[in-house]
């Protein structure tokens, strides 16, 4: 039985390997995971949350240079390098983006940057040593441009990859403890529990989800994890449905008929022989779900119910700049847009992927 099923196991990967944008999207989703994780050393702007902002250079073009006065706080933080990768820097330094500057013996004497053809206040600090410039001048160019609060757009687009990808993981999560359980109750043991379980999951499926998405948030109030399990706790039906089904035509088989007469309790029944036979649809379902996660999120962060600033995320930055598409600026939403997109696609094909290389029927 082991060798049969090891043999399986191998012939569903050979399948799979031999999809071509399976194992692609499969690649790019770890490269988002990759990302998702060390957002703070890949952006440019490391700050928390990278909020770094810059009002006199905001919703530049791709590619914009500016030359960055650095002012270095008096205050000292005490943060670790745990908190630093993966939180950001609590940063206090003071940034100002400049036109020009000339030193006068220990005087910085500079002109603060200025758009749409207006001049700039001339400011001038002292410094220890005009040798010692590099640290408080510094070229900074913005690869995606900056939004409309002057923050560097790349940076933002990097860390708010991580909510967009971990919801995913965690509405998945809760749909699979939740579906797999309901579902294993109602297809094995029949009768009243499943019309009782049927019924509730038909209430569910009947509200539309988006509406039930923000009426749980509202119950749970505003915030990054309350949206995570808003959006699993509307996911577990899809599971339920396909898991009572699935073990509906699975607990007549003969092994399991076997288990029954051996003695074995329901609980061992359903968890050792059913569950590992059948999870080859939930598996394939739960790609789906990824991507419809991933979905709702930005919708919800559109709407304002999501996370909440200053906290980057994709359907947030759409929501910010959605109305600089008819200023002039369209890629300050269509960036965050074709991630959104890119993301999603790549769970999707992952998922027919699977279907594929498992030979999922129905």
């Amino acid at each position: 039985m082991s060798s049969q099923s090891l043999s399986l196991k191998q012939l569903a990967l050979q399948k799979f390997k031999r999809n071509f944008w399976g194992v692609f999207s499969f690649y790019f989703i770890l490269l988002v995971g990759f990302i998702s994780i060390f957002a703070y050393l890949l952006a440019p702007d490391d700050s928390q949350y990278a909020n770094q902002m810059h009002l006199s250079i905001h919703s530049k073009k791709p590619g914009f240079k500016v030359e960055m006065l650095i002012i270095p706080s008096q205050l000292k933080v005490n943060q670790s390098a745990f908190d630093k990768v993966f939180f950001g820097k609590k940063n206090t330094d003071t940034e100002i983006p400049v036109l020009d500057f000339k030193i006068e013996g220990k005087t910085l004497r500079y002109t603060e940057y200025a758009s749409d053809g207006l001049k700039g206040a001339e400011k001038t600090i002292q410094i220890n040593s005009a040798d010692h410039l590099s640290p408080f001048v510094k070229s900074k160019t913005f690869l995606f441009g900056t939004d409309k609060y002057g923050r560097d757009l790349l940076s933002r687009v990097l860390v708010g990859a991580r909510i967009s990808f971990f919801i995913g993981f965690v509405a998945v999560f809760i749909s699979l403890i939740i579906g797999i359980f309901m579902g294993s109750l109602a297809g094995y043991f029949g009768g009243k529990v499943d019309a009782v379980i049927m019924w509730i999951i038909n209430v569910t499926w009947s509200i539309p989800t988006l509406l039930l998405v923000i009426a749980i948030t509202l119950a749970l109030g505003k915030g990054f994890w309350q949206v995570f399990i808003a959006v699993g706790l509307t996911m577990w039906v899809e599971v339920a449905r396909v898991v009572r089904g699935q073990i509906m035509s699975t607990k007549e088989m003969q092994y399991v008929t076997a288990a029954r007469a051996l003695g074995y309790n329901d609980y061992r029944i359903i968890t050792k022989h059913i569950l590992p036979n059948i999870m080859a649809p939930v598996i394939v379902i739960s790609a789906a779900n990824f991507a419809a996660a991933i979905l709702i999120e930005s919708g919800l962060s559109f709407l304002g119910i999501g996370a909440q600033p200053p906290m980057a995320s994709w359907g947030a930055m759409i929501k910010d700049h959605y109305n600089y598409i008819i200023l002039g600026k369209p890629y300050l939403a269509i960036i965050p847009g074709l991630c959104i997109m890119s993301l999603v696609m790549a769970f999707m094909l992952i998922g027919n992927a699977l279907r594929d290389a498992l030979d999922v029927k129905g």
